[in-house]
């Protein structure tokens, strides 16, 4: 695929949360954060300021918590190759509602845009599937993310990994709430328990 052909990020991500029902939406480092912001804010958006690498962890602890909520985790390249050995943990424990979607532009966005390991031998769908994801896929098409939202909202057949390919726009960032306590209590009402 040609460089001028990838997707743009606002859109892919838009798409993906547009009809959501309950499905809760963990937001990796920065870019993907924003991302979601930028589709909309909601009472199951959990922004996840800092912790690269720990989007895909804090998915599985709360598909496994709640295995009748689908979860999606929408992270960038660089945060999944920081957490890649969440990926074995995922695929040991193969929670059937978890969702783990890479937004993969081929650089390390928070910290200056350089190359990032996927523009050369580092294949993340490979890694996903020989970690016991079955359902590893590489997207590179709006047809191809359309077909994968239904399929999010599933809460059986998992864990699924997406590697979508992104263009590397510099958008405008969209920053949602940073206030984590409120963040927390908003995502735990939604799930129906008492505020901490």
């Amino acid at each position: 695929m040609s460089k001028t052909n990838l997707l743009d990020r606002r859109d892919v991500v838009s798409t993906l949360l547009k009809d959501r029902k309950g499905m809760v939406a963990i937001g990796g480092l920065g870019a993907s954060t924003n991302d979601m912001a930028a589709a909309g804010d909601h009472d199951r958006n959990f922004y996840l300021w800092g912790a690269m690498g720990g989007a895909a962890m804090m998915g599985l602890g709360l598909a496994l918590a709640q295995p009748d909520v689908p979860v999606v985790v929408i992270t960038g390249d660089g945060e999944m190759l920081m957490g890649m050995g969440a990926l074995a943990t995922i695929g040991m424990q193969k929670p059937g509602n978890l969702s783990i979607v890479v937004l993969d532009n081929e650089r390390y966005g928070e910290t200056g845009g350089q190359t990032s390991h996927t523009s050369a031998a580092a294949d993340l769908v490979g890694v996903a599937k020989a970690c016991g994801i079955a359902d590893s896929r590489a997207i590179t098409t709006m047809a191809e993310v359309e077909a994968l939202v239904p399929r999010l909202q599933e809460l059986k057949g998992g864990p699924k990994f997406a590697n979508v390919k992104i263009d590397g726009a510099n958008v405008e960032r969209i920053l949602p709430m940073r206030d984590g306590i409120f963040i927390v209590n908003r995502l735990r009402g939604s799930l129906g328990f008492a505020p901490i």
